[in-house]
């Protein structure tokens, strides 16, 4: 227990760029004592470093291990533009997700520049069997149910919401074998949405990028077209982040 939370602060931390001690306890559901003394104990062996108001930040010893940076801001941009471009060729608002401890969190969102309203689904946590941003990350880390006891605790946002964990678990399978998620009016009556992982195992698997709007625009058809379009970006993004071919290999078939 002790090092899961030492190693939930580190990925909090390193995902965020910065954090103060009560953010690290709001992600990571730790009292604040706790979290200050568990933050220290990381700052005294060169894991984390102070950074001035009262944030921390990955320390120097941590980086020679990692030699990488998947803080948000760096993540944001360099698939931002990615995203960017998506947006305008298929007219839906595209996002970014990642999984921080054991929730899934949107972290950036871009919409077409043309001046009409879409569909936007704002940045924040998301429930793990009722979004295709946090369902594919799911099916791609059985970690997460090891955390979690979900039986009885699948909420029902609509009458197309999955609450049985014997169906969340062959939808997951579903989304493995096709390699990206749908969302179909299962967190919000008349909107759905597709997300794909980055690679299929190591850091791309707790990335997600996706698209969302509403039922009319995003029909069966587009959101098959859009899934494999998902599935091409994130292929490149693998590559642009120097991630092997065996970690990318869902993506090439």
């Amino acid at each position: 227990m002790h090092l899961e939370r030492l190693t939930s602060i580190l990925e909090i931390v390193g995902q965020k760029g910065a954090a103060t001690v009560a953010e690290i306890c709001a992600h990571a559901d730790l009292p604040k004592p706790s979290g200050y003394r568990l933050v220290q104990d990381l700052v005294s062996v060169g894991l984390l470093a102070p950074s001035g108001r009262g944030q921390f930040v990955i320390g120097t010893r941590l980086k020679r291990i990692t030699h990488s940076d998947l803080s948000d801001k760096a993540l944001v941009e360099m698939i931002a533009p990615v995203l960017t471009q998506a947006a305008a060729e298929y007219g839906a608002a595209f996002f970014l997700s990642r999984l921080r401890g054991d929730r899934v969190e949107i972290i950036h969102v871009t919409t077409p520049s043309n001046g009409v309203s879409y569909m936007h689904p704002g940045v924040g946590k998301r429930p793990l069997h009722a979004c295709s941003c946090s369902k594919v990350i799911a099916a791609f880390s059985p970690e997460l149910w090891s955390k979690q006891d979900l039986n009885g605790q699948l909420k029902k946002y609509t009458e197309s919401t999955i609450t049985c964990l014997q169906d969340l678990e062959v939808e997951l399978e579903t989304i493995r074998k096709r390699g990206y998620a749908e969302c179909i009016e299962e967190l919000e009556r008349g909107i759905c949405s597709v997300a794909t992982t980055l690679a299929e195992t190591g850091p791309g698997a707790t990335l997600s990028i996706g698209a969302t709007g509403s039922m009319r625009v995003l029909t069966g058809a587009r959101r098959e077209e859009i899934g494999q379009k998902l599935i091409a970006m994130s292929r490149e993004l693998s590559n642009t982040f120097g991630w092997t071919e065996t970690d990318a290999s869902r993506k090439a078939g």
